[in-house]
């Protein structure tokens, strides 16, 4: 085994707890050019593609990568902001408020960054660069609240490696998930109900998951029940009855069965009836993206008004909502148990390390 190069150690150096969240990932810029290599590391994971190798390769390399970048570059051109993609842009700003709102709560010393599993800012630099600023206990928090091998798993995996190359490794904690934790629930119905306060309610609240293949909940993955299980709490917390919501998959790719009710359809099918008004809200993302900006609040609503329908509305994802950043921070703090404290002196804990160097250097170290 070839470890990973050590940081440069430092007598003394203040020990942190880290946070990183970690959500999908996004191309560095809406071209094709940016495109091709970030859907080929995404599509080329196993966990997200559970087909041959040999076979996939072939289909991967000979026609998607040859065809999808354009496509795909053209639908994140038309959500791309100034400051660059939205999901790296509220993911980033999540981890900032979450640092502050710990701020608030915390008194030792804890770092919050961000990472993604698929391009820029990886899990594994992000991980060696808390590493080396001091971060000898790290908690993996997912920005998907229900589990799925394709994404959460995934991470994981990653993170994992990183610390199977890593010589003086850090404590690590995992959280799996969080679909049917009260603060994240709290934060849906304050989002929704901010929404709905300025717009009136709907007739119809469409709540729209990401797809998985059908195959995956036949083979053991959690992900289609935990979805429901949030669907329902939420359709109960908001008051809603049976035909006053619905429960639905997007995103679906290739011939093979997905997840249903397909989120397209059901659009097309209340457009069909008639149906006044339609807010599609996407529990499942906790930060706005390609899925939910264009697929949902672009494709979604011409689908809806083309088969019928007379109004639409798609409810913006958590992003930095203040009740998400309380419960990401509650959520956090019940995984970081024995890990943080509330009651850490900072010049007591200035003196142990100052005296640790002084030994160290009556020893002969030299840092």
């Amino acid at each position: 085994m070839n470890y990973l190069k050590e940081p440069a150690f430092k007598h003394g150096q203040q020990s942190r707890t880290g946070i990183l969240l970690v959500n999908l990932g996004t191309p560095d810029a809406p071209t094709a050019r940016a495109l091709r290599p970030y859907l080929k590391e995404f599509l080329s994971d196993p966990r997200v593609v559970e087909i041959p190798r040999a076979v996939w390769w072939l289909i991967l390399n000979g026609i998607i990568l040859n065809t999808r970048p354009k496509k795909s570059a053209a639908k994140y051109a038309a959500v791309w902001t100034p400051d660059g993609s939205p999901l790296k842009v509220h993911t980033e700003k999540q981890a900032k408020l979450l640092k502050g709102w710990l701020g608030e709560k915390v008194a030792s010393p804890v770092m919050v960054e961000y990472a993604m599993r698929y391009g820029s800012t990886t899990i594994p630099d992000t991980l060696a660069r808390m590493k080396a600023a001091g971060c000898d206990r790290i908690l993996i928090l997912p920005a998907y609240p229900q589990y799925a091998a394709s994404s959460t798993a995934t991470a994981f995996d990653v993170a994992f490696a990183w610390l199977q190359k890593t010589r003086n490794q850090p404590a690590l904690r995992t959280l799996k998930h969080y679909h049917d934790h009260p603060a994240y629930l709290q934060a849906l119905v304050a989002n929704i109900r901010d929404f709905w306060q300025m717009h009136g309610r709907p007739d119809v609240l469409l709540m729209s998951f990401h797809g998985v293949p059908r195959y995956t909940l036949e083979k053991g993955d959690p992900y289609h029940c935990e979805c429901q299980k949030t669907g329902r709490l939420l359709a109960a917390a908001l008051g809603l009855e049976a035909d006053q919501f619905r429960l639905t998959f997007q995103s679906r790719f290739g011939r093979a069965e997905w997840l249903q009710p397909y989120t397209d359809k059901t659009l097309q099918e209340l457009g069909r009836a008639g149906t006044g008004r339609v807010d599609v809200v996407a529990p499942g993302f906790t930060a706005d993206c390609l899925e939910t900006l264009e697929e949902l609040a672009m494709e979604g609503r011409a689908s809806f008004i083309a088969a019928g329908g007379k109004e639409f509305n798609y409810i913006p994802a958590l992003n930095e909502h203040p009740q998400w950043i309380d419960a990401l921070g509650r959520i956090a703090l019940e995984n970081l148990g024995g890990w943080v404290s509330d009651s850490w002196d900072r010049d007591a804990d200035q003196q142990a390390r100052e005296a640790s160097k002084t030994r160290a250097r009556s020893m002969g170290a030299h840092n």
